[in-house]
């Protein structure tokens, strides 16, 4: 994985000249995540995003990204025969290194942008609440990867110094191979360049 990231970074940073503009700013943002699993009704959650990017290029840019984040799902089981329903939930904080590939298109003072790249996600911490009742009923549930490997894409906008990002994140891998759980989520960031 370490030697994918590598070549990416290699050919990204050959691609473009010695004159590429450089931009360094911060992020943050808020999160809608859910995660898919075999057998059991999931819904979204809220959570955060803030942290540090940097954009080497114009037209087309590499957009590496270093910041902390909140995700995680919600989880209605049935227990007893299908008799009784119970809910569950899992909140992750994570520090999340995207490597984006994009595209802008306009000035300076006004630039449309799409991107994608692969994002890795390690786990800080995870906060689960699950009764007896599911942690009996379904072995292994909360056993959760500490890192996984994703994707993301979207679209952008910057306005002078101000930008904006709105993207999809899909799992590549699983967090919890026995239960087929993948994580995804919609993220809106609002951010400032310092140049």
């Amino acid at each position: 994985m370490k030697k994918l990231f590598l070549s990416i970074a290699i050919i990204a940073a050959a691609a473009f000249s010695a004159k590429a503009q450089f931009s360094l700013g911060i992020k943050g943002g808020v999160n809608f995540s859910k995660i898919n699993t075999d057998n059991v009704s999931e819904s979204t959650t809220t959570g955060y995003q803030a942290g540090l990017f940097a954009r080497f290029g114009s037209s087309l840019y590499l957009q590496p990204e270093l910041y902390l984040g909140s995700s995680g799902g919600k989880f209605d089981f049935q227990t007893n025969n299908n008799t009784v329903t119970t809910e569950g939930k899992v909140k992750f904080t994570t520090l999340n290194l995207p490597l984006l590939i994009g595209k802008g298109f306009g000035g300076d003072n006004l630039n449309f942008r799409i991107m994608a790249g692969p994002v890795y996600s390690y786990v800080l911490d995870k906060n689960d609440n699950f009764s007896s009742a599911v942690n009996s009923a379904y072995t292994d549930f909360g056993d959760y990867k500490k890192s996984t490997l994703g994707f993301q894409a979207g679209a952008g906008i910057d306005v002078g110094h101000i930008t904006a990002d709105f993207r999809y994140e899909g799992g590549l891998t699983k967090i919890n191979q026995n239960f087929g759980q993948r994580q995804n989520l919609w993220a809106l960031s609002v951010g400032f360049k310092f140049f």
